[in-house]
């Protein structure tokens, strides 16, 4: 990875940037969660950081507004100030104000002057999308847009919708987005919330090519409940997982459970940093939807524990994109496509050992 603290970096990429530059370009096109929904209404004002990027998240009347953290003023981080009796944000140095769009709304020292256009955010555009605040921080200006990553079944009817708290992971997205697609390691990873340690055999499946990336359908006989509630698989039940790229690091699972229940699960990886991500998880379900919501939380962040532990020991840290750089299985086929799609958007040397 390159490192571009020594020198001032170019205009366009964040202080301290942890990616190459080129890559970071191609990265800021896309389209990435940065906050839950719930927590910018109940807080005001939430801090994120996207591909070293430092935001703050706020809200206006109805709309949610995402834009650089520091106060144009004097650079002070506007998540220490105020969204309480304002319009917006409220910087905690001077009291400077920002409103929608990031626009500056009020200087206090000169209530009666008019405000210098060079005093407003820049801001991002945002979509509200499964419980999630999306953004993107380079649209691009030639060439098709980026989309925002699909879920399957969360406005269907019947499906209970989940948003699971944020998770940070102490590494790189694309490291946890491989594993999320990986089959191969319920049996040794996942013992301890699911996955039955005497089952580690992955039959064959395929892979399909989409325009955001590539599908698997994959068959087994492991199952999906957590450990007490096996019993309630049907003999001879063939558990299917169908997941879905989107490119670079956003992936989702649907299960299918038996008696037509279906687990719908968006694996949304925010790359914080090359070295960090925070992880978002809606989830949709049209099963044990009486159940409490805090249930589904505390299983899920064991199964994130798990996955996580092993991302954050990976060697080298970045994800090589070369697939002479590591030996692969046959149950690797997700992972090849995944690292091949990676190389195909232009993707490069931060990937690589």
């Amino acid at each position: 990875m390159t490192s571009l603290t020594a020198s001032a970096p170019p205009r366009d990429l964040p202080r301290h940037c942890t990616f190459d530059p080129d890559d970071w370009r191609i990265l800021a096109q896309q389209w990435y969660a940065v906050a839950l929904i719930r927590d910018v209404e109940e807080t005001g004002i939430v801090g994120a950081t996207l591909l070293d990027e430092r935001l703050v998240v706020y809200k206006v009347d109805e709309e949610i507004v995402v834009a650089n953290e520091l106060c144009t003023h004097r650079g002070v981080p506007l998540t220490l100030g105020s969204n309480r009796d304002c319009k917006g944000v409220r910087c905690p140095y001077h009291g400077i104000q920002f409103g929608k769009a990031g626009k500056c709304i009020k200087v206090p020292a000169h209530p009666d002057n008019g405000i210098p256009t060079k005093l407003n955010l820049k801001s991002y555009p945002v979509v509200l999308r499964y419980g999630l605040v999306w953004t993107c921080l380079r649209p691009a200006e030639n060439g098709p847009a980026a989309e925002v990553p699909f879920m399957p079944h969360w406005s269907d009817e019947g499906f209970q919708q989940i948003n699971c708290p944020a998770f940070d992971i102490a590494g790189f997205a694309g490291r946890q987005v491989e594993g999320f697609l990986d089959v191969a390691h319920f049996a040794f990873i996942h013992t301890d919330t699911f996955a039955d340690p005497d089952n580690p055999v992955v039959p064959s499946y395929e892979t399909r090519p989409t325009t955001v990336g590539f599908e698997a359908e994959y068959y087994s006989t492991v199952g999906n409940y957590p450990h007490g509630k096996q019993a309630e698989t049907p003999k001879d039940f063939l558990w299917l997982r169908h997941f879905r790229a989107h490119l670079p690091f956003t992936a989702h699972l649907t299960v299918h459970f038996p008696y037509g229940g279906r687990l719908s699960i968006l694996n949304a990886a925010s790359p914080v940093s090359a070295r960090k991500t925070r992880l978002f998880v809606p989830i949709a379900r049209n099963f044990d939807t009486d159940r409490p919501v805090q249930e589904v939380y505390d299983f899920n962040r064991k199964v994130f524990e798990e996955d996580a532990f092993m991302v954050e020991q990976q060697k080298p840290e970045n994800l090589p994109l070369d697939p002479r750089l590591e030996a692969h299985i046959p149950a690797d086929r997700s992972s090849i496509n995944y690292r091949r799609g990676l190389r195909d958007m232009g993707l490069s040397q931060f990937f690589i050992a």
